[in-house]
């Protein structure tokens, strides 16, 4: 699309987060003589500052806090990742041969270069899609790191340059309606995620398994002959079945000195040995930037030591499958902060990790955590290390009174933070300032 097609329509904004928010500025620079309506399931009050930006801009309409939506006098629309694709009103409206879009389409749409690396996965992408960035910059090539990390890439589109080189963090949600996909394309693993609902703010979901693959697999679904498809070996029978364009590379684990612990993360640094070799960037870079890169927030991260006693925020394990990495990272003995909002995931597995490796078990309030101690007890757990808690204050009341020299407390929870906390940010961020608050 050429944004030039966009000139006397009328556009509906479903969603006013960063990506659809930045996009918006795009085209209120570019002086695009259009209509733009933006709904919301929030209203003007919880908007806050993003709706006092827009609110006395000419052609900006607002549908807030409405229940039922209608786009049919509309000529496009753009989904932000949070807006379910099954919504009524926009299913009706794709019927109709309404246009539907997104910001990220879009973006690749004007993109100045095409050398764009996607990263996808249900965990790890956004710590593999740091580490890629942080390679390339290393080369001395101009790189820009973007997506669901938490930068939208309209906020530098137009300092790109043909040659430049973009990284794009892609959650699945991004991915589900995605009409392209980049020239290079990493996908760190698949695992059960996003099946249910979790947060109000987000009601975003896949109703099936097979759905939740399909939004993966569209990072290389559209791949030319000459693109790259990098992917970990455990998905080689999977990936069998599809019909992929571009080269196949496969990673297993690497070996590089790292400060960051875990098998998972040695698997993301073999992301980075690959597309290195891609993208000829010296061995030696490679060695450097790995040695050095001490990981993303709120993933595994050493908050402290005290005492003799280790705090690890791994606060972004929202599901059984990544806390179960993180248990298996230590050999200590673990006191577990878990449990929250259920996302309808299964804790079987993660039941008997916690058995086998942890002595204490602190769950904050929600169906996750009631789900997480029934398979706990199924399985013989003591009872009586099972500790359910309402906030972060009473779990270090707890830990406090348990913890002793050589221990691990992690908080990694395997379920969605909604309930308790604002989201995975402020749960770690609370957590981080109770460690450094201890005496």
């Amino acid at each position: 699309m050429s944004i030039k097609k966009l000139e006397n329509k009328n556009i509906a904004i479903l969603g006013l987060g960063s990506e659809n928010e930045f996009m918006i500025d795009f085209l209120l620079k570019k002086k695009i003589d259009c209509n733009i309506s933006i709904f919301d399931s929030r209203d003007s009050r919880e908007l806050g500052e993003k709706y006092k930006k827009y609110k006395n801009k000419e052609n900006i309409y607002w549908n807030l806090a409405l229940k039922k939506n209608d786009f049919t006098d509309f000529d496009i629309v753009f989904r932000s990742p949070g807006w379910p694709v099954f919504d009524e009103a926009l299913v009706r409206a794709k019927k109709s041969n309404l246009e539907t879009s997104s910001a990220m389409n879009l973006f690749f749409e004007l993109c100045p270069t095409k050398n764009i690396i996607g990263v996808t996965g249900t965990k790890g992408k956004g710590t593999t899609s740091s580490l890629i960035y942080s390679i390339i910059r290393k080369s001395g090539k101009r790189v820009w790191l973007g997506g669901n990390i938490g930068i939208a890439p309209f906020s530098f589109i137009e300092k790109i340059k043909k040659n430049d080189w973009i990284v794009l963090e892609l959650s699945s949600f991004q991915l589900e309606d995605l009409k392209y996909s980049p020239r290079i394309a990493v996908m760190t693993n698949f695992t059960k995620e996003h099946l249910a609902p979790a947060d109000p703010q987000n009601p975003n979901y896949h109703k099936t398994f097979s759905a939740y693959w399909r939004a993966k697999a569209n990072i290389f679904s559209n791949q030319k002959n000459n693109d790259k498809l990098i992917l970990n070996i455990k998905l080689a029978k999977r990936i069998e079945k599809e019909e992929v364009r571009g080269e196949r590379i496969f990673f297993y684990k690497s070996d590089l000195v790292s400060k960051m612990i875990g098998e998972h993360n040695k698997e993301n640094i073999a992301v980075g040995v690959e597309l290195a070799k891609i993208l000829r960037i010296k061995k030696e870079i490679v060695d450097t930037v790995v040695k050095n890169f001490s990981g993303l927030e709120h993933r595994l991260e050493l908050v402290r030591e005290l005492r003799g006693v280790r705090y690890y925020n791994d606060s972004f394990a929202t599901t059984p499958e990544s806390s179960i990495i993180a248990l298996r990272s230590f050999n200590n003995r673990i006191i577990l902060l878990a449990g929250g909002a259920d996302k309808g995931a299964d804790f079987k597995q993660l039941a008997k990790e916690i058995r086998n490796k942890v002595a204490f078990v602190v769950l904050f309030k929600g169906l996750g955590s009631d789900k997480i101690k029934k398979e706990l007890l199924k399985i013989n757990f003591p009872k009586k290390n099972i500790k359910t808690v309402s906030n972060i204050k009473n779990a270090f009341l707890s830990i406090e009174k348990i913890a002793e020299e050589n221990d691990v407390v992690l908080l990694s929870t395997a379920c969605a933070s909604f309930g308790v906390f604002k989201n995975y940010k402020e749960r770690g961020r609370l957590f981080k300032e109770g460690v450094l608050g201890l005496k």
